[in-house]
């Protein structure tokens, strides 16, 4: 992927040099922690003061991370700025403002409107404060365990969570939300798939209007980010983790759907056609 030279974003809010959210960050639960100290008649005074030391280390010190990290850090803001444009010319299209999302880069673990992740979550976006997350070890995840290497498999990542907040936006999540509040496990996890799936289609059309505007691409990039989608496909994690397939226990969709979302995406580059919600769900 063409990508140096290029500017990166503003919206980018480095964390990776934080602890973590846990007694470290204070709040209700250092609280609740130094009380019982106090009630057991412990001195609380060195959790105190290092409930203080690491707030004044949250204040924006800088993240101490090595030149590869640093770099791949650079390469997700150019990938976020990217977005930022084609998502903003689209949404004018349609007479809509289109709100940039901040990204979050974290290490181990964070502190969002949605709650603690860890890094296991692997990367997300919070609704509730227009956030997306990513610990960047999870590209190593990707490229040693799930076998989906390349730089273009790594925008894709970006491109699929900013899908989410492009669905936020449009009030798409909210519906699916209170609609999966009154349905059974089944139903709820169908409609996560057709969310997924969604913003598979999505990341497909700012991959289609990046390539128009910029010639990002370079031989084989596409096939990354196909194989990426496959990758993470809940049939072949399920294979892989258990040995068996529950297809009424998905919540992204299978490998086949998520390439295929992916590809009409790109193919089209036009964000009213990719309707998951208007399709059968046997034909997704």
């Amino acid at each position: 992927m063409r990508w140096k030279g290029r500017r990166g974003s503003q919206n980018v809010e480095d964390r990776r040099s934080r602890r973590g959210p846990a007694l470290a960050g204070g709040g209700l639960i250092g609280v609740v922690v130094i009380l019982l100290v106090m009630f057991m008649g412990g001195d609380p005074t060195p959790l105190l003061e290092e409930m203080v030391k690491n707030n004044a280390g949250q204040q924006g010190a800088p993240a101490q991370v090595n030149p590869a990290e640093d770099e791949l850090a650079k390469f997700v803001s150019v990938v976020l700025a990217d977005t930022e444009e084609v998502w903003t010319e689209l949404f004018r299209r349609r007479g809509a403002q289109y709100r940039k999302p901040t990204l979050v880069l974290f290490r181990d673990r964070v502190q969002s409107a949605c709650g603690i992740q860890g890094a296991a979550t692997g990367p997300f976006y919070c609704p509730g404060d227009d956030h997306v997350y990513i610990d960047l070890s999870f590209y190593d995840e990707m490229k040693h365990r799930l076998g989906a290497p390349g730089d273009f498999a790594q925008a894709y990542v970006i491109a699929h969570e900013v899908g989410h907040h492009v669905q936020n936006l449009l009030g798409t999540s909210a519906r699916v939300h209170n609609a999966r509040r009154s349905s059974s496990p089944e139903q709820a996890n169908r409609m996560s798939v057709r969310l997924e799936l969604q913003a598979d289609y999505l990341a497909g059309v700012w991959a289609h209007h990046a390539q128009q505007n910029w010639n990002i691409l370079e031989p084989g990039d596409i096939e990354e980010a196909l194989n990426a989608a496959a990758a993470i496909g809940d049939d072949r994690l399920q294979r892989q983790s258990r040995g068996t397939v529950a297809p009424e226990s998905f919540t992204h969709g299978t490998s086949e759907q998520r390439v295929r979302w992916f590809r009409k995406g790109f193919e089209s580059g036009d964000m009213s056609e990719g309707d998951t919600f208007a399709v059968a769900y046997e034909r997704l």
